[in-house]
């Protein structure tokens, strides 16, 4: 398991480090297909790669909603993930816990956007040794996002990133305030952009959230362009049949047409 995320393999590259996978693990065929896919576009563009997939889903919109497979089912597919490809894998918890049981199987927690303010949740998280993904929350500045991290590194924990996923804006839609991304990185951690999560459309009446998935290249290279250093992409073979967030994901065989733009766009502003 990596130590930091600056041991990912690539990241003397220059290129950004890259999170992407499904939303939720759906199977373990799914999740290799995916995984293997993504990691030979990492080899190939000598991008840095971790694996995400959530183990379980608990903020659904609706009570019908696929929440997962099973947490132990899950759980384990990420570590079977992460031990054949040799690469990090991410998932989210949701309360402290689940930082003790996923801890085992991941070698990053993320911290979802409502949550990041929960002390108890990210104290628990710290306290796994493993490195922390802290999600900003659709309500917060991101000034506010360093007492996010005080209560990590405080707890002894200084292996953290901040993950930029859009702000509230109305009662269903998103922007992303780019200003946020420098703003966040003088804290002195890692700063990832989730263009995916950017893109959604919250609070649908009919109970499921929507999604912009045609502005997933506008806002990917907005964030290359601002200095972002890493990208958070969900994506899968087919979106439309996805069991969660379908809505807002890249297709996986549009990911390498992305991956290529956004190299050349670091390159121009280096």
């Amino acid at each position: 398991m990596s130590h930091t995320i600056y041991d990912l393999k690539y990241t003397d590259s220059g290129n950004f480090f890259l999170l992407a996978g499904p939303c939720v693990i759906e199977g373990e065929d799914m999740a290799m297909r995916v995984a293997e896919h993504i990691v030979k576009l990492s080899d190939t563009y000598k991008i840095p790669y971790v694996f995400k997939g959530s183990y379980r889903k608990a903020n659904r919109s609706r009570i019908d909603s696929f929440t997962g497979i099973g947490d132990e089912k899950a759980l384990t597919i990420l570590r079977k993930v992460g031990d054949t490809f040799g690469i990090p894998v991410v998932t989210d918890i949701y309360s402290a816990h689940e930082a003790v049981m996923a801890a085992p199987f991941a070698d990053i927690l993320q911290i979802p956007a409502f949550l990041c303010r929960q002390t108890d949740l990210l104290v628990a998280a710290a306290d796994t040794g493993r490195i922390i993904n802290i999600k900003k929350g659709q309500f917060l500045s991101p000034q506010a996002m360093k007492y996010a991290v005080d209560k990590v590194v405080e707890s002894g924990n200084e292996q953290v990133m901040l993950t930029e996923r859009g702000t509230t804006f109305g009662y269903q839609d998103l922007i992303v305030d780019y200003r946020g991304i420098p703003q966040m990185r003088t804290f002195g951690y890692p700063v990832v952009l989730d263009i995916t999560y950017s893109l959604q459309q919250p609070n649908q009446t009919g109970g499921v959230t929507g999604g912009l998935p045609e502005m997933i290249e506008t806002i990917a290279k907005a964030g290359i362009a601002v200095g972002v250093d890493g990208i958070f992409i969900e994506t899968h073979e087919d979106s439309s049949v996805a069991k969660s967030d379908g809505a807002n994901m890249l297709k996986l065989d549009l990911l390498e047409d992305l991956l290529v733009k956004l190299i050349r766009v670091r390159e121009a502003v280096r």
